[in-house]
């Protein structure tokens, strides 16, 4: 009997001493874990190797996610879907914090910036013109191009072009996917253009 009472003794001291360790293992996992993948509301930055100064990738991405999504409702035809896009891009273009930019690169986003806001505001004042939506985007598509140029992207997108976009002077628009889905011509010529150059 004395036996058995030392055997569970020792079995309950082994099972707590086991319970423990992976306890610890569990917190020790989650914690390189959450080490190692940021959250969605952490600021994911890149460092400018010339300047030394952090560009806040994520609000860039914002931008361009807000911008592709205008931009496919606009190859749509579906103005009010453009116009609720616009909103939603004006809304990134505000959210972007520029903080930690060097005084070069902020005056280049705010003249970026206050150009795309003015074109995403028409674009999300206009949900019954299409074609009045798809005249800023030919504008708006430029800023966009130059906030690109400026900060680089963490996707791969595509330039692409329409000779007969602008009356047409054509005109470019970036888009994530390549094969051409025309936002100017939407439905009347869809497949209308070219991929100018890959970022």
């Amino acid at each position: 009997m004395k036996n058995i009472m030392l055997s569970a003794i020792a079995m309950a001291f082994i099972m707590v001493s086991c319970n423990q360790k992976n306890k610890e293992e569990v917190v020790k996992s989650e914690t390189v874990k959450n080490q190692e993948e940021p959250k969605a509301t952490d600021t994911v930055a890149k460092t400018d190797n010339i300047s030394g100064s952090v560009v806040p990738s994520d609000y860039v991405n914002d931008i361009i996610i807000s911008y592709i999504n205008l931009k496919n409702k606009l190859a749509n035809d579906d103005p009010k879907g453009a116009a609720d896009n616009g909103k939603l891009l004006l809304a990134s273009f505000n959210r972007f914090d520029t903080k930690n930019l060097n005084a070069k690169q902020k005056k280049e986003y705010l003249d970026i910036a206050d150009d795309a806001k003015e074109h995403a505001e028409h674009i999300g004042a206009n949900g019954d013109k299409l074609e009045h939506q798809r005249e800023h985007f030919v504008l708006l598509s430029k800023d966009v191009n130059d906030l690109i140029k400026m900060f680089g992207s963490n996707r791969k997108l595509y330039q692409d072009y329409c000779p007969m976009a602008n009356e047409g002077k054509g005109a470019i628009w970036i888009s994530e996917i390549e094969n051409i889905k025309n936002p100017y011509q939407g439905s009347k010529m869809l497949t209308c253009g070219s991929v100018k150059k890959t970022y």
